[in-house]
């Protein structure tokens, strides 16, 4: 076991270059590899991304994993430790490193919001300077993933940087209890894992998604807001839709679910069916009419499947015109709100249209927005100054005002007394 170096190590003044990169490939057994600064493979990460897709995992997983990896290998660089040696140390560094770097500067719109400025119409806030809590949590779920694939498999490094956490790594704390003192409660959260507040999701409100649709072009962009409304189905879901998984005759349409990777038909409304058929009439002999053809389409030429950053572009011009950052994953929980809302819909039902693996998923549409936290307990107030405001009631029958003031100290018209 390689000793650990008690030099602590500024982590501010460290140069992490960006070096290496993750390649796509047409390739089905390996559809993202990651390359170092001198383009050779990095074999240990390769095989790692080839595990996972025997494990059945989706190439989006691959090249979400892929990345987080490279930045773990640059940061290794940096250090000028060798990955197989890296240590607790290591990790400890890695993790101030993503707290406090900024991420890489990308070409912005000149009305691009200030990082991390909240949006006066949603409330919801831009994404900031540095990486969220969530960026970093997954980060280190990922390495820790990938030196737990070579212990097993190969049986080191004898170290994995990032330790599990929780009861799993304690064992069982309370296995030899002492009844005389109270139970040990194992840690929930392992080293060096972000704290992440839950968040609370947000939805669009009734006029904000009036004004939405209404800032819509074209029948096109109208069909895809109205089925993502009313089926609660993901964009990536719903872009992916071939021609013959839609049946107007059932009300009904097929999307594959983007985790289980499972066909399921969805229930959609009227009028998505009515908007999809215009769209379809706009295009008519312009774009391939076949069961195995794409359902969505671009409008200029030449036609290409509609795909997921053409698509996000509507909702940014349609932002644009409003003064809101709305997206279409806030569609999908406006669609699950409205169903838990429901008394005819039990929260089982909603979590089937949803695909949700865990019905717990589900219960966090239960909850209230702030926004109408705030509009209840304003309500409540409004009610107790209501009440207060009412004059007070005549006394029953054989009590006299006077005796009454007397006894309790208010005034024979019901008012406190002075």
């Amino acid at each position: 076991m390689p000793e650990q170096s008690t030099t602590v190590r500024d982590v501010a003044a460290l140069k992490v270059a960006r070096v290496g990169r993750v390649e796509k490939s047409d390739d089905p057994l390996r559809p993202f590899r990651l390359v170092d600064a001198d383009g050779t493979e990095v074999a240990t990460v390769n095989e790692f991304l080839h595990h996972m897709l025997a494990d059945d995992a989706s190439p989006t997983s691959l090249r979400s994993y892929a990345y987080e990896l490279l930045a773990w290998v640059r940061f290794l660089r940096a250090v000028d430790v060798p990955w197989h040696l890296a240590s607790r140390v290591e990790a400890r560094d890695f993790a101030l490193w993503l707290k406090t770097t900024k991420k890489p500067l990308r070409r912005r719109r000149p009305d691009a919001p200030a990082p991390g400025s909240v949006n006066p119409v949603t409330g919801k806030a831009a994404p900031g300077e540095n990486y969220a809590a969530r960026t970093r949590r997954h980060a280190r779920a990922v390495i820790r993933s990938f030196y737990k694939y070579h212990r097993e498999t190969h049986g080191w490094p004898l170290i994995n940087p990032f330790p599990q956490g929780g009861a799993a790594d304690e064992g069982s704390p309370n296995a030899h209890h002492n009844p005389i003192q109270p139970f040990r409660q194992p840690t929930r959260r392992g080293t060096y894992q972000p704290k992440e507040p839950k968040p609370t999701p947000r939805i669009i409100p009734d006029q904000a998604f009036n004004d939405l649709f209404a800032g819509l072009k074209y029948n096109r962009d109208r069909a895809l807001i109205a089925f993502y409304i009313s089926t609660g189905a993901r964009a990536s879901e719903l872009l992916g839709v071939p021609q013959c998984l839609v049946s107007p005759g059932d009300q009904t349409i097929g999307v594959v679910r983007k985790g289980s990777q499972v066909l399921q038909h969805l229930p959609a409304s009227a009028d998505a069916f009515v908007l999809l058929r215009l769209n379809q009439q706009d295009l008519r002999g312009m774009v391939p009419k076949h069961p195995s053809e794409p359902l969505w389409w671009t409008l200029r030429r030449p036609f290409h499947p509609l795909e997921y950053d053409a698509a996000r572009m509507v909702f940014t011009r349609a932002n644009q015109l409003l003064g809101a950052n709305w997206t279409q994953h806030d569609l999908r929980h406006r669609a699950a709100k409205r169903m838990v809302r429901d008394p005819n819909l039990t929260l089982a039902d909603v979590q089937w249209v949803m695909g949700h693996a865990h019905i717990t998923t589900t219960e966090i549409c239960i909850a209230f927005t702030p926004d109408e936290v705030v509009a209840h307990v304003l309500a409540h107030h409004e009610r107790r100054r209501a009440e207060q405001a009412k004059p007070p009631a005549p006394p029953a029958p054989g009590y006299r005002p006077e005796v009454l003031a007397a006894l309790f100290g208010t005034s024979a018209a019901g008012g406190e007394s002075r």
